[in-house]
Order: C-alpha cells, then structure tokens, then sequence
C-alpha cells in the first residue's frame, strides 16, 4: 500500500489517537483509548492527506528525481500506516460486530484509494522517468532496488492500461477486496458456530487438561456441567486424537472440514468460484496468462512451471511413504479387531497409537515439560545466544488485547532494538492459526531510526484451573516458528518504508528457528515439568529424535495437496467459471490424494489464499529447501556459532526486502541453495 502523512487533519479531533502523537512507552499503539468510532474518520483523513500529496509530487515543476519522486512518494503515509496497521491487526485479532462491519466498508475504499494512486498517470511518467535515467542519480544497492519494484509493481498493478481498462480494473479490485473480507469472516463464523458438547461419560481417553479446557469452554457457553469441544485447533486435534469413540471423532473432524461448505449464510462455495474468476479476468486484463504468472513474476520461483516442478517432485517422494503409514496403520486397527477401513478422521487416533508402538513416545507424555511460559524464554535464550539479544517485559505498557504480553528488546549493549508483542491464547474474536505482524515497521525518516514494533498471535488453549497453558511439540514449534518471524521484523535495517519482500522466501527466517527447538541441549534449557521442575530427560529426548521422521508422509501429503491445489485455482485461464467442489474433488483424484488423507485445508476455509497467499502456499516448500539447507552452515560450526549467527543476521535478517533474495541468500551460504538437506530431513530421500 501507498500511503502518504497526514497533518493538517490531526488537529480535526484531538480526541481521535490516530491524530496526535501516540504518548506511550516507545511511541506503541494507544490501545486503551482507540475505539472502534475512531478508525473511520483516520482512515479517510489520511487518504485524503494521501491525495494531496500526490497531487504536490505531479504538480512539481522540477525534473523528477529518486528524492522528489520516490523518496517523497515514500516518506508519507504516518496517519494511514498507523491506522491501517491497528484497524487490521485488531480485526484478525480481536474482532467484534463493528470492526467486522467496519471491514467490510472500508476494504473497497482502501483499494479504490490505492488504484487512484497506482493508476495516476502524471505520477507514473514521474517514476517511469526516475527509472529509465537512475544512472544519473548515483543510487546505492538498496535505492536501485526499491526503484526497480515500484516501477515494476506499477506496471503490474495496471499503470500501462489505457483509461477504459483502467476503469475495469478498479472495479475488479474493488469486489475483490469486499469478497476476500467476507470469505475470511465466514471462517471465523463457522468456527465459532460449532460446539461439539458433551455428558461425563463421553471422555474416555482424553487427557486430564483437554477435559477442563472443555469445562471452561461449556462454563463460558452458559452450559455448566457439560463439555464443549470446538473445531479450534487446541480443542478438536487433541480430542481426534485421544477419544476412542469413532462417532464423536468423524463428528467433529467432518465439522471442521465443512466450515464453509454448509449451505448457509456463511458458505463460500459461490464466494470462492467468485474471487478464482476475477483474479483470472484481472490477470488476463493486464496482460498474464493466468493469476499466478501475475503473482510469481517477482519471486523466487518467478513462474508456475518451477513451483510445479518442486512440488511434483516432493508430491512423488512423499506418496508413496504416506501409503506405507496407511498400511502400519490399518494394521493396528486389524490387530484391534476393527472390520472397518481408515478414514481421515481416524487417521490422528491411530497414528498416534503407532507412535506409542514404534518409539514409545506419548504427546501426553510430552506436554507436562512444555509449559508456555518456559517455552517462550527458551525461544528468547536461543536468540540470545546467536545474537546477544535480551528481552525484558514491559508491565506498564498499551496492550492489544489484556491477554498479550509485551517486552522490549535491547542489544547486547543495551542499545533499544525494538518492542515484541506476544498474544497467545484462542478466543471467538480472534482468526485460527498463528501469524506475525507490526505496528511499526523500521525505517530511516529524515536521518532518524524508527524502530520497530512487532506482533505474535497465536491460538493455544488457555490455563484452566491450576493447570498452565501446556504446548504439543508441533505448538512449541509454532512458537519458535512465529518468533524467526518478529526476529526478522526486529532486526530489520530498511531505510525506506517500502520494503519488497519475496512472498516464497519470507519462511526461512521463521521457518530455521523450528530447527533449534528441538535440539538437545536447547529442549534441556527450556523443557521443565510443571510440577516438578524436572528437566526432560534423556530417555524422552531420545524418544523426539527417534521419532523425527514419524508421520511425515501424511505431514508432508496434506501441506503439498494444500499447495497444488492453490496452484491449480490460480492457473485457470479467463474466463474462469469453477464450480469449486467438483473441481477441488476432481483435482485431488486426478492428483492421486489417498482417501486416508484430506488436504490440509480445502478450498472454503483457506484463509491463507484471502490473506497473501493466494498462489502463493507453496512457499512454505520453497523456504523448506532454504532453511534446512541453511541451518546445515550453523550444524558445520556450531549451532550457537557466533560468526555463523551474525552472517545471517546481517546477509539474511537485516536484508531481507532490500535487495534480491536469491543474492541475499548466496551472501550468506556462499553458494546457492540444495534440496537434499530438505529431502534428508523429511525422510524422502
């Protein structure tokens, strides 16, 4: 988004926060006083600031420079950054009735207020013209950089259409935005709608915590002395996997698998054949074949012929191994006396007895050493330990939301390098899944740092009674996964407010951090019983290391299923009529999806597609081959190796939406990246 400052209007209402200067602790958010009445008129008073400064840009009689151009074009924006970085964070984190009212109204306008600033053609022949004469401007590395994809992010966005096209591609954009909202609100509805409740005698086998977050979920339901399960991820994966009554687990499994496919108010059957149909007919507006072409050109993979080519390579690898689980585990079910074939729905409480069968690794056995609280110092000592970092939690501080944490983090020196938010627990209000965001991105504004303000959300079940908010080893992973995240949004040193992140490499910083959390010596720092104190032992880290290549033909089958058939939405010609059920259905036969398994997320609940990641899932694969192969140069020194460490923080971390990534990458690795760490690590070598 292009936004521009606003000053004369922040003296309309100085009630408003949005238009003073925030008073708080290192300037963050003031989220006690911002109210919902407050977004709207913040919003169009920056746009309109917005307007005019564009219009000073064009009307400038000078010949255009990288300063009076870009750098003008680029150090606008405070008001409608600020607003737009709380409005969206706290609608995907803390929504109610207004923000989602609210959302729906200013989607369109927010993409119609962007178009008017992309499709200004006095200001594109002043960016055109800074482009074609750059060498007379003496730019650095990260100057040509930013130049090169505004100039070319302007030409995709339609800056070459001639005024009627330009006319029609406004209003593509437009409903767009109003429907990629909707579809994204129907999720959220659907999983709040369900509760899957339940009497004492239906909670055989689940575990001791499971049983009182379902208390605490049916108390708060006004159902006192029942048992509510839900289709949030903390609730209905540990049930699927530990509740021996085959009914209640397809039950629930089947519920969450239809969110958005009921034939409700919230389905989004026709919503999604809508948004597949306009990507297509905008693609082909401007001049691509198809979406994806549009949405890869400045990426890694830069075409769809090379995400095919990776994926259908890992998709032959993995297959077949997911076929040997499907054989062990139809084995146990045989050996237990079951007349019945596999099905998705079993495939969590069946796996999970192999587990125990094979390696004698029980989650249950597990989660009593992975207190939350614990674990997030032991993701904060591991950064400390490659970077000298330090964390210190800030008590008198604007929240969020008052289950969020924040803390401020310094350099070894002491120097302020900027300020974490940490939300951890599912709530009605807040989207599934977790997710990494900021307040304040970092910037050089007028020869003075502006330092960051980054956020973490996550979904795990709260404490419930005397009991602590206990991980699963994948949630740990999470943490430590969302933290490489903020790592890089910490340790970010852009000079300009745009930054061009490549959408397929975004994972590595996040996705390396997974790699030390399950390191031996790292568990040892951080896995402490929560009664005891006892750190893990030997015998059960033993157990993790012999269990890494457990279930990993089903885990890698349904992230790879997700991404091809992203892939396969976004490759459809215009006109793209889908009717999305059959198509998904017919995809993932022609595909050779085995009916044990289902995609990890089917087309009426992929939020990831509205959120970013529209032609764009496969990137979790992509950075894979990036990050196993990297941390392959901190295993060769030292997984605390401080030299190693900081060559990634300064060619990786700092860089990163700075310069091209594939540089980025071989400035650190001296070489560019290889797949066989990646096929090693996932047992399909």
């Amino acid at each position: 988004m292009i936004t521009t400052s606003c000053k004369t209007e922040q003296a309309v209402d100085k009630s408003n926060p949005f238009f003073s200067k925030y008073e708080t602790p290192f300037e963050v958010p003031p989220f006690d006083k911002i109210k919902a009445a407050h977004y709207m008129p913040a919003f169009e008073s920056g746009m309109e600031t917005g307007r005019k400064e564009v219009e000073a840009i064009v009307a400038s009689k000078k010949k255009p420079t990288f300063e009076n151009t870009i750098v003008a074009l680029d150090k606008g924006g405070q008001l409608l950054t600020n607003v737009s970085a709380v409005f969206f964070a706290q609608s995907n984190a803390n929504t109610n009735d207004s923000l989602q009212t609210l959302e729906v109204e200013i989607s369109p306008k927010l993409a119609a207020f962007n178009d008017e600033i992309r499709l200004n053609p006095a200001l594109f022949a002043k960016i055109k013209s800074v482009y074609e004469n750059q060498s007379e401007f003496g730019l650095n590395d990260e100057q040509k950089y930013l130049l090169e994809n505004l100039y070319k992010g302007f030409v995709r966005n339609g800056a070459n259409l001639n005024e009627q096209d330009q006319d029609s591609l406004k209003k593509l954009n437009q409903k767009l935005a109003v429907l990629t909202v909707k579809y994204e609100q129907n999720v959220l509805e659907e999983t709040n709608n369900y509760k899957l409740t339940l009497e004492k005698k239906d909670l055989a086998g689940l575990p001791e915590a499971l049983v009182g977050q379902a208390a605490a979920a049916a108390k708060a339901a006004g159902l006192e002395g029942a048992y509510v399960f839900t289709t949030q991820r903390p609730s209905i994966f540990p049930f699927i996997t530990y509740s021996p009554d085959r009914d209640l687990r397809r039950q629930i499994f089947t519920a969450y698998t239809m969110r958005g496919n009921n034939g409700n108010d919230y389905d989004n059957n026709k919503i999604l054949s809508e948004i597949i149909s306009l990507r297509a007919a905008r693609a082909k507006l401007l001049g691509y074949k198809t979406h994806a072409d549009i949405i890869l050109e400045p990426r890694m993979a830069k075409n769809p012929e090379n995400v095919m080519s990776l994926l259908n390579n890992l998709w032959e690898k993995a297959i077949p191994v997911a076929k040997k689980e499907v054989t062990m585990i139809q084995d146990i079910i045989r050996k237990e006396g079951g007349k019945f074939s596999l099905e998705p729905s079993d495939w969590w409480y069946y796996a999970e007895k192999l587990r125990k069968q094979k390696y004698d690794l029980d989650d249950n056995e597990l989660r009593p050493y992975f207190r939350l609280e614990n674990v997030r110092e032991g993701a904060f000592e591991c950064a400390t330990k490659l970077y000298g970092i330090t964390f210190n939690e800030l008590k008198d501080i604007p929240l969020p939301h008052p289950d969020a944490q924040a803390f401020e983090v310094k350099e070894s020196d002491g120097t302020h390098v900027g300020v974490l938010y940490m939300d951890f627990f599912t709530r009605e209000s807040k989207r599934q899944g977790a997710w990494c965001g900021g307040y304040r991105n970092h910037q050089v504004l007028d020869g003075k740092r502006i330092t960051p303000v980054v956020t973490t959300v996550f979904n795990f079940a709260p404490p419930s009674g005397d009991t602590p908010s206990l991980l699963s080893l994948d949630e740990v992973a999470t943490v430590f996964h969302e933290f490489g995240h903020a790592l890089e949004g910490l340790f970010a040193r852009n000079t300009y407010n745009q930054v061009y992140v490549a959408q397929d490499f975004v994972e590595l910083p996040s996705q390396i951090m997974e790699h030390w959390m399950s390191e031996p010596d790292v568990l040892k720092s951080y896995a402490k019983h929560y009664e005891t104190g006892e750190v893990i032992p030997d015998a059960l880290i033993q157990k993790i290391i012999n269990s890494t290549y457990f279930n990993q033909g089903f885990s890698n089958v349904e992230v790879y299923a997700a991404s091809l058939l992203d892939m396969a939405f976004h490759s459809i010609e215009a006109p793209a009529v889908v009717d999305v059920q059959s198509f998904e259905k017919d995809f993932f036969t022609k595909l050779g999806l085995i009916p044990e398994i289902v995609s990890r997320y089917r087309s009426t609940y992929f939020t990831h597609i509205m959120g970013g990641y529209d032609a764009g899932y496969y990137s979790y694969t992509w950075s894979a081959v990036l990050d196993n192969d990297a941390y392959e140069a901190f295993k060769e020194k030292g997984i605390f190796d401080r030299s190693t460490a900081e060559s990634f923080r300064r060619n990786i971390l700092e860089k990163d939406g700075t310069m091209d990534a594939m540089q980025m990458y071989v400035n650190f690795r001296g070489r560019e990246p290889q797949i066989e760490p990646l096929l090693r690590n996932k047992g399909l070598l």
